[in-house]
């Protein structure tokens, strides 16, 4: 069987941009140019960046073109894999299956055709409604891998570093504000520990009086 290879092509790409806007837009106009279809667009912030994260399916036929496109003005790639799977043999041997079970289908129709007991009926009837639900299986393979081959899966993830200094100056502000309370609160127990001891501070200071006195008193007599 001259079947032409059948070739599952996906790239799965990562870069830090300095201009997501730009980034996104360059990465839009490849889009349209290939006629391509955004399966997904997702955009957040973490602790240290702005990202974008876009999965696009692109006809198999202008895949290199499609990531050449998103390539450009890349200086480093941190992560850029490139897979071509050639499942040829998986779609004939499916294909041949396939063909199999039809015919199949068509002994039994005939058989079916030429059958006079109910019984005999209602078996060859049951065993087409099987072959007929693996006939579904295999044609559904067959349009998933299809499907595969000629739309070829890109993921992209492109992100933007959120600038050190502005970091610093926010730590070192957090960590000041955060001193002054913390010297608050401290002077706030230190004042409340003294209002909780000091009616013995004053028993203490009486007491002590009247010790000191009477020890006077002896060394006068």
């Amino acid at each position: 069987m001259d079947v032409p290879e059948k070739i599952i092509k996906n790239a799965s790409i990562r870069f830090e941009t300095d201009d997501l806007e730009k980034t996104f837009s360059q990465i839009q106009n490849a889009i349209k140019e290939n006629k391509s279809i955004v399966l997904n667009d997702s955009e957040g912030k973490d602790d240290h960046s702005l990202y974008r994260n876009i999965t696009v399916r692109v006809p198999s036929e202008n895949f290199d073109q499609f990531v050449n496109s998103i390539s450009k003005g890349v200086s480093f790639f941190e992560r850029k894999e490139i897979s071509a799977t050639n499942v040829t043999d998986q779609y004939i041997d499916i294909n041949s299956r396939l063909k199999t079970k039809k015919k199949l289908e068509e002994r039994y129709l005939e058989i079916l055709k030429k059958a006079n007991k109910v019984s005999e009926i209602l078996e060859i009837e049951k065993q087409i409604s099987v072959i007929r639900e693996e006939i579904e299986a295999k044609e559904s393979e067959l349009k998933y891998l299809e499907s595969r081959v000629s739309l070829s899966t890109v993921t992209i993830e492109f992100y933007k570093t959120i600038a050190q200094k502005e970091g610093v100056k926010i730590s070192y502000g957090s960590k000041l504000w955060n001193a002054v309370k913390s010297g608050f609160f401290s002077l706030s127990d230190f004042l409340i520990s003294l209002i909780s001891v000091w009616p013995f501070v004053i028993l203490f200071v009486v007491f002590a009086y009247f010790i000191r006195r009477r020890l006077k008193r002896r060394k006068k007599e």
